[in-house]
């Protein structure tokens, strides 16, 4: 069955000599491409397209964004999906993979090495998160990833002082439902999904140490390893802000806004992803 190959223009790391790898590996092992699109200029492929053309794989090279959004737009599909490493965090391929380096993902697929699972996820009314989903203040760091992604300086300074504002001064996640950690709430809550239900950590910069500490692992992308409470694993949670106010969201590295209170759910994707593990 034919083959397609997603990829994004601008993704992290994006790089021609990549597009070219992987077409000439699909390509000596009988796996095509037989199609190459990219989201930023053809759009995303959605399930309808898929089965019209008898497609049984869509590859698709990106961040975490991409492959979220390449997934929101086929799900129900009965093909499968191969999530391929081609952003700056990748936090869904190391989900998947023992090792996330895109050529040995490669080999592992044409070799037949790869299974169809069903995966996890966080839901709420926005959307989904295949790999991590942040609530609160917080959320706004995902703007300065993205000021560093394009190379805006000037953006970047000015999102920075913005975000550094809002996660000292904006208003707090509480979790109440079940009723976890701290009852002032937290700068950032961030729910990572697993297997039948999604941990759940607290990030609450309660000095300036901590929270320029916190700061840094976010510019340097790296936003889990902040200081933070790692709090229980649930399989839904409601959250709330004081006033309700809306609470600021990164899906999958990708910013949204959400009304409060939010729930937060887990459930099983309706699709088949290619991995070694679940």
């Amino acid at each position: 069955m034919p083959l397609w190959l997603l990829v994004n223009g601008t993704s992290g790391s994006h790089q021609q000599g990549r597009i070219e790898m992987l077409r000439e590996r699909l390509s000596l092992s009988g796996r095509g491409p037989d199609r190459i699109l990219d989201c930023q200029t053809d759009g995303m492929p959605d399930r309808a397209a898929l089965e019209a053309a008898g497609v049984g794989t869509l590859a698709v090279h990106g961040g975490d964004g991409t492959i979220n959004g390449a997934v929101t737009n086929v799900e129900g599909w009965d093909g499968q999906l191969l999530p391929l490493p081609g952003g700056t965090a990748n936090l869904l391929c190391h989900r998947l993979y023992t090792d996330a380096d895109l050529e040995r993902i490669v080999a592992q697929f044409t070799a037949g090495n790869l299974s169809r699972r069903r995966i996890g996820c966080v839901c709420c009314d926005k959307g989904l998160a295949l790999s991590e989903m942040l609530l609160g203040p917080g959320a706004k760091w995902a703007d300065v990833r993205e000021d560093m992604r394009g190379y805006d300086i000037g953006k970047f300074v000015e999102d920075a002082l913005d975000a550094a504002g809002q996660s000292v001064n904006g208003p707090m996640v509480r979790l109440v439902r079940p009723a976890l950690g701290k009852a002032a709430g937290y700068s950032g809550v961030r729910l990572v999904p697993r297997v039948d239900d999604f941990a759940v950590e607290g990030y609450g910069p309660e000095t300036l140490a901590d929270f320029l500490a916190q700061g840094a692992a976010v510019i340097a992308r790296n936003f889990r390893e902040g200081p933070h409470e790692t709090l229980a694993c649930v399989d839904t949670l409601d959250c709330e802000t004081e006033g309700d106010a809306p609470i600021a969201m990164m899906m999958d590295g990708e910013r949204c806004e959400a009304d409060s209170p939010v729930t937060l759910w887990h459930r099983q994707l309706d699709l088949d992803i290619l991995g070694e593990r679940a």
